[in-house]
């Protein structure tokens, strides 16, 4: 049998704090690409939002050079920034609301005009796209997050 000395450090020892659980960057992994070479505009880094899915990821800062006035997804636009990945146009009705403040700060950013890519990577990843155009500066302009679908 074990001592009540014994049974005070079990216990002592079972409240102790652990360490603070860190969220995963999974595009520290090899997940993800390139969204930023260029300045990113002050509006897009004070946005605090997470993408809804199995991973539950933070929106992150978009700034791409650009030479064009709008981007699309027809014209390859943002995969001939991104690479060799399948791009295509979002066009759900509920993501403007249910991401209103990503939208808000990426039309603050841009010209007004937000589109939504989804940008497939491997297996079950994806990356969301919430982009502008800032003409005068010459670049791409919005927020991306990634999302884990099951």
């Amino acid at each position: 049998m074990s001592s009540d000395a014994d049974y005070a450090a079990f216990l002592e020892k079972a409240n102790q704090d652990v360490a603070p659980a860190e969220q995963q960057d999974l595009s520290q992994k090899g997940y993800g690409t390139k969204s930023v070479n260029t300045a990113v505009p002050k509006a897009l880094e004070s946005v605090e939002e997470y993408y809804v899915s199995d991973a539950d990821e933070p929106f992150e800062p978009v700034a791409l050079e650009f030479d064009g006035s709008s981007v699309s997804a027809s014209m390859c636009d943002l995969k001939k920034l991104l690479g060799e990945h399948k791009v295509k146009e979002v066009t759900e009705k509920g993501f403007e609301t249910q991401y209103k403040k990503v939208v808000d700060a990426v039309k603050k950013a841009g010209n007004g005009e937000v589109k939504v890519f989804r940008v497939e990577l491997e297996g079950t990843r994806a990356e969301y796209y919430v982009v502008g155009v800032d003409k005068e500066g010459g670049k791409i302009v919005g927020l991306k997050a990634l999302s884990v679908e099951s």
